[in-house]
């Protein structure tokens, strides 16, 4: 999630649309998904992880408008991940908790089909130890950021650490600020967006701002430099939904450069986003003592700011 969000068991939400009537649960479910195939989902109907209105339903059931469908996916079993050495840009380690600086375009954890190449794997082998709360596809990992942020992620390298880390996300008292090129001249100088995010109904692979089925987000933006036609941004996140910063940005105007699924397709190019997590600040799980660190931007950002700046 969340551009970044506390990790708990999945459950994903969908309420059916009128263009949807009559297709497929099977189906429905598995274009909502990533990486996961129709196969995949009629399994987990058949062992009765997806609900629709409240009830089990079979893999061949026909929506109707309006239909509330639930999925909690499950812990998977008999999953084998596999230590690699992966170079990892460590900014803090100790015994309890390791802070790194995540390369744009890292996958955080596994998931079902893609086991390798992770942050996960990467951390596997470099810690030995991590926490074990949140199963066998995410030792350690408390929060995340998107495949295409670059920048600062911290995990926990055991279960009283992760328990700490995991309430102070969930009470707001980590700081988490992030740079970002986005398009247009935001005019004003700071601000904050209040609006509630939930999956898309028209595109179920997005999220965007809505009160159906939806939760709380805010973010807080503060304006580093106008740039022509774009403009460099500070972002605070005081929750953290799933792609919250991007679908925040869209939502008042000003999309995030090179932004795959909410940016526009005309303008400066990039591979991913424009989104780096800058710092990140927390309290240490055993010794409270408050901690914060701080990465440079990538160089692929500080390219797009220097033809900017030259323009």
């Amino acid at each position: 999630m969340m551009e970044e969000q506390a990790l708990e068991r999945d459950t994903l939400e969908w309420t059916v649309t009128a263009e949807y009537v009559k297709e497929r649960i099977d189906k429905y479910v598995a274009e909502a998904m990533e990486d996961v195939s129709r196969s995949q989902v009629q399994l987990w109907i058949q062992n009765g992880h997806i609900k629709v209105n409240g009830s089990l339903v079979k893999a061949n059931y026909k929506l109707s408008e309006g239909d509330f469908i639930e999925l909690t996916i499950p812990e998977p079993t008999g999953v084998e991940i596999v230590p690699e050495n992966i170079p990892l840009e460590v900014v803090y380690e100790d015994s309890d908790v390791i802070v790194v600086n995540k390369p744009r375009g890292m996958v955080v954890h596994p998931a079902p089909g893609h086991t390798s190449g992770t942050l996960v794997n990467a951390l596997m082998y470099h810690c030995k130890d991590l926490s074990g709360i949140n199963g066998e596809l995410r030792p350690g990992i408390v929060h995340r950021i998107d495949k295409d942020t670059s920048g600062l992620l911290m995990a926990a390298k055991n279960d009283k650490a992760h328990a700490s880390l995991a309430e102070q996300l969930k009470e707001h008292s980590v700081t988490r600020k992030y740079i970002a090129i986005v398009h247009g001249n935001i005019t004003h100088d700071q601000g904050t967006i209040d609006a509630p995010i939930g999956r898309d109904p028209l595109d179920r692979k997005k999220y965007t701002v809505t009160d159906k089925n939806s939760k709380h987000a805010v973010t807080h933006f503060l304006v580093l430099e106008r740039l022509s036609d774009y403009t460099l941004v500070e972002l605070k996140l005081e929750t953290g939904r799933t792609h919250q910063i991007r679908v925040h940005m869209k939502f008042i105007g000003h999309p995030l450069v090179g932004d795959p699924v909410y940016g526009r397709s005309k303008g400066i190019k990039m591979d991913g986003q424009a989104l780096h997590a800058e710092v990140l600040g927390f309290n240490h799980p055993t010794s409270g003592q408050y901690l914060e660190f701080s990465a440079p931007l990538p160089s692929d950002m500080e390219e797009v700011l220097t033809s900017l700046r030259n323009r």
